[in-house]
């Protein structure tokens, strides 16, 4: 049964996931922490992270992760399959379509109007992933911002918009603080 949740669960993410893998994790969030509860919002910021380390897509990264976890190797497979099989079948159609209308001005109507939603949902998932790494939850709380990540978010920010710094260099970087400045807080 964990099996079939899985696959249509992330067929779902797949097929409603206009806009690439950022669109999709306010899609994922809603059925891995909300629907599911297979992973808390905290587990699903790790996730995030994770998945945008890795090479290769974030959504799939992402299936793959959450069916690892839940289902073994095989709910790993399943939820893959599950989040790549509607965007094989809708990227065949569509190429062959496209191909063969790609003048007409209505589907070019059409694209221009999906481009605000997507910038909405990739939004949503950038406050979502700030709001969880500055308080530790989704809820804003004024007393309890982690000034630390505050300060690795802007010093991070500042690196790579002005200094164009490379990305890379900067998550290993900001890793390997937040480490040190764990060990030195905790005395370890």
């Amino acid at each position: 049964m964990i099996y079939l949740q899985l696959f249509i669960s992330f067929l779902q993410i797949g097929l409603f996931s206009f806009g690439g893998g950022y669109a999709a994790l306010p899609l994922i969030q809603e059925q891995v922490v909300t629907i599911h509860k297979w992973l808390t919002l905290g587990e699903f910021t790790n996730l995030i992270t994770i998945s945008q380390m890795t090479p290769g897509p974030i959504a799939i990264n992402s299936a793959t992760f959450v069916g690892l976890q839940v289902g073994g190797v095989l709910g790993a497979i399943v939820a893959t399959l599950g989040s790549i099989l509607p965007s094989c079948i809708i990227v065949m159609i569509l190429a062959f379509l496209y191909l063969k209308y790609k003048n007409v001005a209505w589907i070019q109507n059409v694209l221009k109007t999906l481009r605000p939603a997507v910038v909405a949902m990739i939004a949503t998932a950038g406050i979502t992933i700030i709001t969880t790494a500055f308080w530790g939850t989704s809820a804003i709380q004024i007393g309890t911002i982690k000034i630390d990540m505050v300060i690795f978010f802007l010093i991070a920010y500042l690196a790579l918009s002005k200094f164009k710094a490379n990305p890379i260099l900067v998550m290993i970087l900001c890793g390997v603080a937040k480490v040190g400045l764990y060990f030195m807080t905790t005395g370890i």
